[in-house]
């Protein structure tokens, strides 16, 4: 295990508890994994310095709380901890995309929706919050994130629900690769850390082709859209490659379910003829204008097309990514694990999926020991360090 995770002078702020939701379980049992063994592992480290880390509960078995969100039969819940949380710093984790969990109502089976999950979260700290040390909230996918701006009379959820969490008592929260990040403008005395997966992703591309060749004449970075055009900048110069986007002309006179309809996609850059071109977004979700983009560039005749995307919801299903598949438009698809996937998504031979679970863990054993998250927030040494092992054939 690597020194980067032993903190030699500095002690945990208070005893570190996890709230996993239900919707999030299975992402924070592989986070609490991690957390153990670098805390192990610290142990080891400064005992062989003759250091003595003298913590309560610093070395558990276990850091989840045993807490739930039970409802009666009129659908409504309560938030439950069953253990004592006085003096602690909790880190409560929700996937508001998790719509394969039910519960019944006058009979109906009804499946939860990110209002639910959002709801289950205020329970969870309406009932932590008084005897806790300090709450942060970790919603890898911002709860009604892609309403951050108003057009016409509409609400600003996202801004209305960030208000909320802070005026609960809510120290820090931690996103991902938010839709668009300045909706921490409404909070902004409070702590917001949005984080992007880019290490992850480059991480689980190269362990999954090891065929890739990383340099300008071989690989590519496009972003699908111009309103992702900066992170995704960013992300090509980590990796040291061009840059190329894609306009999307809409006809701004019709909406059809809800948006704007795409007439075009117009593209911006060189020539990706005989490149590796790997499109990068910030979500799936009914994944349309992503395939009609993979199908774009396969007719400029570039060579393979992947797809990296945050979040992979997949709304209308996998048949027209099997489909694109098939056809050659779409060579691998890779998206994290920060929000729910079906088994059927798993299966598929064109899908590969990025673990975050290091990457959380690692931002909450900095948080509870109050260091700084610079070399989270900024990975570039990281990314190069990774495409040096991997071009000297070490991966």
């Amino acid at each position: 295990m690597s020194n980067d995770y032993v903190f030699n002078d500095t002690l945990p702020v208070a005893p570190l508890k996890i709230a996993a939701l239900e919707s999030c379980r299975d992402l924070a049992e592989k986070v609490n994994s991690h957390i153990i063994n670098f805390r192990r592992n610290d142990i080891e480290v400064l005992k062989k310095r003759q250091e003595n880390l003298q913590y309560r509960g610093y070395d558990a078995d276990s850091y989840m709380l045993d807490c739930a969100c039970p409802r009666f039969g009129s659908g409504e819940a309560k938030g439950i901890v069953n253990e004592s949380v006085r003096g602690t710093d909790i880190y409560a984790m929700v996937d508001v995309t998790n719509y394969s969990l039910t519960y019944k109502m006058s009979g109906f089976t009804n499946h939860m929706s990110p209002d639910d999950h959002y709801q289950d979260l205020k329970r969870i700290i309406g009932a932590s919050i008084a005897t806790a040390h300090r709450v942060n909230v970790i919603m890898p996918f911002l709860y009604e994130g892609r309403q951050h701006k108003r057009s016409g009379r509409e609400s600003l959820d996202c801004a209305m629900m960030l208000e909320e969490l802070i005026q609960m008592g809510v120290s820090n929260i931690i996103t991902f690769d938010a839709h668009d990040p300045r909706v921490q403008n409404s909070i902004p005395l409070s702590g917001f850390d949005n984080f992007m997966p880019t290490y992850q992703f480059i991480k689980a591309l190269l362990n999954h082709d090891k065929t890739l060749k990383i340099d300008k004449d071989n690989l590519m970075v496009i972003s699908p859209d111009e309103g992702a055009y900066v992170p995704r900048r960013i992300s090509a110069n980590n990796l040291g490659v061009d840059m190329g986007m894609f306009y999307k002309r809409r006809d701004y006179s019709r909406v059809v379910n809800g948006r704007n309809p795409i007439v075009a996609h117009e593209f911006l850059g060189s020539s990706v003829e005989g490149k590796t071109v790997l499109i990068i977004d910030d979500m799936i979700s009914s994944g349309e204008s992503m395939l009609d983009t993979c199908r774009a560039l396969k007719e400029r005749k570039a060579k393979r097309v992947v797809v990296c995307a945050t979040f992979g919801l997949f709304t209308n299903g996998l048949e027209k990514f099997d489909e694109f598949f098939a056809k050659g438009y779409l060579d691998c698809v890779v998206t994290t694990n920060l929000n729910y996937h079906t088994p059927e998504l798993l299966k598929r031979d064109w899908y590969v999926e990025a673990d975050m679970s290091k990457f959380i863990a690692a931002i909450i054993n900095s948080l509870n020991h109050n260091v700084s998250l610079e070399n989270a927030l900024t990975p570039t040494a990281k990314i190069q360090k990774l495409i040096k092992r991997y071009n000297e054939g070490q991966m």
